[in-house]
């Protein structure tokens, strides 16, 4: 009498997740490091310039450009040091773990479920720090900097790219599979609101280049 050998059971995709890690496709792996890249470079700039600053009250920052794209204008309201320290250390120290990442992942290392949770909870803090600050720089500072328009610019596709790994594991989830299916379009919609808001908050400059 022959016993049936059970058929080998495949393990669920967030089982998986958890035991070997989750498998980043080569474009999200790119997108982390190259966002990275780009945001720990403006934070250093950013840092570069506040210390210049600092040394000589005088200097007028390179992104300092005409009366709205003005850093200098920026860097010297509390808003841009709002723990105490200048933001652009935060960016240095959150963009730098960005980077580790990207490369593991580029480098096919595939990294835990729960990392990639906690990276889409720190990249979601930073996103709203963003745009408390696109708030700040609109309607309270009533200038731009440059560079930190470059760090909003990575923040947000970087939150949605995170977000695409974090969830993936879950992409039997209806919700999961809604926000997937969106992520880009939102973030076209979110770029279009901020350039629709600094058209409307600066017109009267604007028209007078027209």
């Amino acid at each position: 009498m022959s016993v049936a050998t059970p058929a080998p059971v495949e393990p669920s995709q967030s089982t998986a997740a958890g035991l070997g890690g989750v498998a980043v496709r080569p474009p999200t792996a790119w997108w982390v490091l190259i966002a990275g890249v780009i945001g720990f470079v403006a934070s250093a700039t950013l840092a570069i310039e506040k210390i210049e600053m600092l040394k000589n009250p005088a200097y007028v920052p390179t992104c300092s450009i005409n009366p709205v794209l003005s850093c200098g204008s920026v860097m010297v309201t509390p808003q841009a040091s709002v723990f105490g320290f200048p933001n652009p250390l935060m960016g240095i120290a959150g963009f730098a773990v960005v980077i580790v990442t990207g490369v593991l992942a580029v480098t096919k290392v595939r990294l835990p479920h729960w990392y990639w949770v906690g990276l889409l909870i720190g990249t979601g803090l930073g996103v709203v720090f963003v745009h408390w600050l696109i708030y700040q720089t609109l309607y309270v500072i009533g200038a731009l900097c440059p560079y930190c328009m470059v760090v909003w610019s990575v923040t947000i596709p970087l939150f949605v790219v995170v977000a695409s790994a974090a969830l993936r594991p879950l992409a039997g989830n209806p919700v999961a599979r809604v926000l997937y299916t969106l992520r880009w379009s939102l973030v076209v919609l979110w770029f279009t609101a901020v350039i629709l808001m600094i058209l409307v908050r600066f017109w009267n400059y604007w028209s007078t280049l027209i």
